[in-house]
């Protein structure tokens, strides 16, 4: 849809979070005398001031916040969806011939630049922060938006045909797209946001939406080690661009560039990725190798934390899924003593490779926030192993402190405690952010006590 049809639909922006805010402040400039509707679940109250006071004030804005917003929408024929919000959900309300539309499909309709489209289960933010560094290292004229970045409509109004996108992409930005970006990235898939797909296989569904659409002078780099990318490969008409790499190449990357400041085998595989995007944009090896060496890891990825009465802390909030937890073992490999995991419980997901790669390291104490997906996980180790002689410990708690105070009390000098959950935050926590944060304060709160 192009931004000239817009002119004459009756608009509803349904989401006012950042992404909401950012479109209806892009449409504003756009159409400064057009009628827009808002409609939130939140009570308006709980906006903030300034919020509040820039939508009092616009006479052309009209507002339906609440636990009724959803009966809003039969008012309406176009909605512009925050991803956030399941179709399923709002489905009953909509009126025949009423289209749902998003930030992310208007955006890649309208885009005269380039768009980098990065997604995977895990490892997505890292890698468009490293595409992003490479390229501007380069001199490019490059934007990080999307999940990681920002929203996009506003960056759009300014768009230029020189411009490149890095654009992080959710499942949830990617449903219902029949647009693909230029270059596609696609770095892994396991089950996730179930409570959100009917299935895996809808989740996956989503997912290829990012190369389905793509042209034959396009690029799709993807993990060719996975059976799942190797199906989404054989549907694209873009240039293939399959990646496994050896033994042989992550030494090599480590030797080359020595002060990669990652960890883990998994990031290695992010690095090989943006160095091929890098390529494709022509950028010198030696520029390469600069942006990788400044590059600092992004929060919540096996962040180091620091060391505290002689135990080292890392911050891996953002493993949502067992496979990324399985992954933050093995990079730090035997160290970690102390595991604390466990979070809010949307069922499908197996635990059993994790309970076994569990069972295989030296981890001692097992801490899971409860309540939620902690008794499954201990119920697969025991499972598995079914006499106690050397099971780790396991504790239930309550709260981040209380994880944090158990922590110090059975972590001994000298080894490594890891926070890499599993498992989304929802069970006791705002999101993973909240999540990370809590570890990291509480960490240094009790870690000055002796």
């Amino acid at each position: 849809m192009s931004l000239e049809e817009l002119k004459n639909k009756k608009i509803l922006i349904l989401g006012f979070g950042k992404e909401g805010k950012d479109t209806f402040l892009a449409l504003r400039k756009l159409f400064p005398r057009k009628i827009l509707a808002i409609a939130d679940r939140q009570e308006f109250k709980k906006l903030p001031e300034k919020t509040q006071y820039l939508l009092r004030f616009d006479k052309k804005t009209k507002l339906y916040f609440g636990k009724d917003y959803l009966n809003s929408l039969k008012n309406y024929n176009l909605i512009i969806k925050t991803p956030g919000i399941p179709l399923k959900i709002i489905k009953p309300f909509l009126k025949k011939g009423t289209k749902i539309t998003s930030q992310t499909e208007i955006f890649f309709d309208n885009c005269p630049g380039k768009i980098v489209g990065v997604t995977g289960t895990k490892g997505k933010g890292t890698t468009a922060s490293l595409i992003y560094k490479i390229l501007k290292k380069g001199g490019l004229k490059v934007h990080l938006v999307g999940n990681i970045g920002k929203p996009v409509f506003q960056s759009l109004l300014r768009a230029k045909k020189n411009d490149i996108f890095v654009y992080e992409l959710s499942s949830h930005q990617l449903q219902n797209l029949k647009k693909s970006p230029q270059i596609a990235v696609f770095l892994n898939l396991w089950p996730a946001h179930l409570d959100y797909y009917k299935n895996f296989q809808n989740y996956k569904k989503a997912k290829e939406n990012i190369t389905l659409h793509q042209r034959k002078n396009d690029f799709f780099i993807y993990n060719s080690e996975q059976k799942e990318l190797r199906e989404v490969a054989e549907k694209t008409n873009a240039k293939k661009i399959p990646i496994k790499p050896t033994n042989y190449e992550f030494k090599r990357i480590r030797n080359e560039i020595k002060k990669i400041p990652l960890i883990g085998k998994f990031n290695l595989f992010n690095t090989i990725t943006a160095i091929k995007v890098g390529k494709l944009f022509n950028i010198p090896k030696t520029k390469i190798k600069e942006a990788l060496k400044e590059f600092k890891p992004l929060p919540h990825r096996l962040e180091y934390v620091g060391k505290y009465r002689g135990i080292e802390f890392y911050n891996d909030s953002l493993a949502t899924v067992p496979q990324a937890t399985i992954a933050a073992l093995e990079a730090l490999r035997n160290k970690v003593k102390t595991l604390i995991l466990g979070g809010s419980d949307k069922g499908g997901i197996d635990f059993s490779l994790l309970a076994k790669r569990i069972l295989k390291s030296n981890v001692k104490t097992l801490i899971f926030l409860s309540p939620g997906t902690g008794k499954k996980i201990w119920q697969e180790i025991l499972n598995l192993k079914k006499n106690s002689k050397n099971l780790p410990k396991s504790f239930f708690v309550r709260s981040m402190k209380e994880a944090i105070k158990t922590a110090y009390e059975n972590t001994e000098k000298g080894s490594a405690c890891l926070l890499s959950p599993a498992a989304p935050s929802f069970n006791l926590f705002k999101n993973y952010r909240q999540r990370g944060n809590l570890f990291k304060r509480f960490i240094k709160i009790y870690g000055g006590k002796k």
